[in-house]
């Protein structure tokens, strides 16, 4: 397994909760405090439109705090790609690697769990992983500087090209639990970003993603997105994890609550320790806890923790 030692483990936050409300001074100290803290980088999740309606576009909030903070990097944390044309991703892909070079990290996701926003986006949810396939493929490609040609199925276009194009590779990681998501973080990324699975299931993904892999020259970039409840004690932690979980997902929290460390940094961190013993290089924390100060300084403590 070509994995990074323990001691180079990623620790990445989620976007601020209140982001968007703040002020343009208050934005900023808030992304210098994470990044005075010692966390690695931001990331986002990306829908179009989500049950509701809502949404985030994944690249343009990242561009927005990238321009704000310039020592974070910059995660997207599954970006739905099979909603948008690969053409158009590719630019805005290669724009946003010319205004923060070396920063982004492109997760990548099939989405599914509401089959409306993809058939409004004038996708069918039925064909959204073979699509996937097919616009990694061209992307990668096109990033590379190659022309590129529609597939003849999802698109019909001939000798797509843009310039200019990143100085140095995109990493690209596939999320999702079902095998076709494992085998195809093998096949066209550069690791599996996992969610909601134990230790042994992520030892096991790891392995049939990289049993499905070409041979390759770079490390893998397996990762590991959780929720976290940030407290005093496990109590005081769950109690704030499973408010705003119940809230955002609008399901029992029981659902979630066997994937979700609680506590302290220290019970956190010994939570996560087993994944990153199988091979997680990144892991992207949610945390909740009474203010966003001990958010802050409970995922520093983490990656601390984790590096020791």
């Amino acid at each position: 397994m070509n994995q990074l030692p323990a001691a180079n483990v990623e620790v990445g936050i989620s976007t601020p909760w209140d982001f968007t409300s703040l002020d343009a001074s208050a934005k900023r100290e808030r992304l210098a405090a994470i990044a005075d803290a010692g966390i690695d980088h931001l990331f986002t999740a990306d829908h179009v439109s989500f049950h509701d309606g809502s949404g985030t576009d994944a690249l343009l909030q990242l561009a927005a705090m990238g321009g704000i903070e310039p020592r974070l990097g910059l995660y997207a944390g599954v970006y739905l790609l099979a909603l948008r044309h690969p053409m158009v991703v590719a630019r805005q892909v290669a724009t946003f690697c010319e205004l923060a070079p070396g920063r982004l990290t492109l997760g990548i996701g099939v989405g599914g769990e509401d089959r409306h926003e993809i058939e409004v986006c004038d996708v069918d949810p039925a064909t959204r992983g073979r699509r996937t396939d097919v616009e990694m493929s061209m992307v990668r490609a096109l990033l590379a500087g190659e022309t590129v040609d529609g597939d003849g199925e999802f698109f019909h276009f001939t000798a797509g090209s843009i310039k200019p194009v990143p100085k140095s590779p995109v990493p690209m990681v596939v999320g999702g639990r079902s095998n076709a998501a494992l085998e195809r973080a093998g096949r066209l990324g550069d690791g599996w970003l996992a969610a909601w699975c134990s230790p042994r299931r992520f030892a096991e993904g790891v392995g049939i993603a990289e049993a499905a892999s070409p041979p390759r020259g770079t490390p893998w970039r397996h990762g590991l997105q959780l929720w976290a409840g940030v407290g005093a004690s496990s109590e005081e932690g769950r109690r704030h994890v499973a408010e705003r979980m119940a809230r955002f997902y609008k399901l029992d929290f029981e659902l979630f609550a066997k994937y979700t460390p609680v506590g302290t940094p220290e019970q956190i961190a010994d939570f996560v320790r087993p994944y990153v013993d199988a091979g997680a290089t990144t892991i992207n924390l949610t945390p909740c806890g009474a203010d966003a100060e001990a958010e802050i300084e409970t995922a520093a403590e983490v990656r601390r923790l984790l590096a020791s």
